[in-house]
């Protein structure tokens, strides 16, 4: 069998490509590894990841500790300041030492408020509602029947037939 020749054929892989650009501007945000950036779902946890993002690391004028930046909605701002610590131990595993001394969380982004509108992870569509029974769909406007406000008697048939939706399977 012939030895195997080791030649790319003037090919590259594509990370080789794109490391310098990703390091170039990874760095100009403060992130010294591009990994806390590119795999942040990784370190943070799919549940953190889901709802911030990292924005920038910046460091203070004794240099003393750095503060990570992370981005998110005003909704999610409690549960991520409860998480600071957990959060900031798994970043700082990532560096290998104590790099990140805090963690500042911003509900808009470092541009401004038109460019603050972050896209999370998106959750997936909710499964389409079954086809309901002509049978189920009688006997829940049957029991709605006796009430006299239209808007309230169909709502009450519309609920009549996802409860017996439920039940039936």
């Amino acid at each position: 069998m012939p030895p195997r020749r080791a030649t790319t054929k003037g090919f590259k892989r594509a990370d080789a490509l794109l490391t310098g650009q990703i390091r170039k501007a990874s760095e100009s945000r403060g992130f010294a590894q591009s990994r806390l950036l590119t795999h942040w779902a990784e370190i943070a946890g799919q549940d953190a990841a889901a709802i911030a993002r990292p924005v920038e690391v910046s460091y203070g004028r004794g240099g003393m500790g750095a503060t990570l930046t992370l981005l998110t909605t005003g909704a999610h701002a409690p549960i991520l300041e409860m998480q600071k610590e957990q959060l900031r131990a798994k970043v700082n595993a990532v560096y290998g030492y104590n790099a990140i001394a805090r963690i500042r969380i911003t509900q808009t982004a470092a541009q401004g408020f038109a460019e603050g509108q972050v896209a999370f992870e998106h959750r997936s569509a909710p499964a389409p509602a079954a086809e309901t029974d002509p049978a189920i769909q009688r006997r829940a406007e049957e029991f709605a029947q006796p009430v006299a406000d239209t808007g309230l008697r169909d709502a009450l048939a519309r609920l009549g037939q996802n409860v017996l939706n439920k039940t039936k399977g």
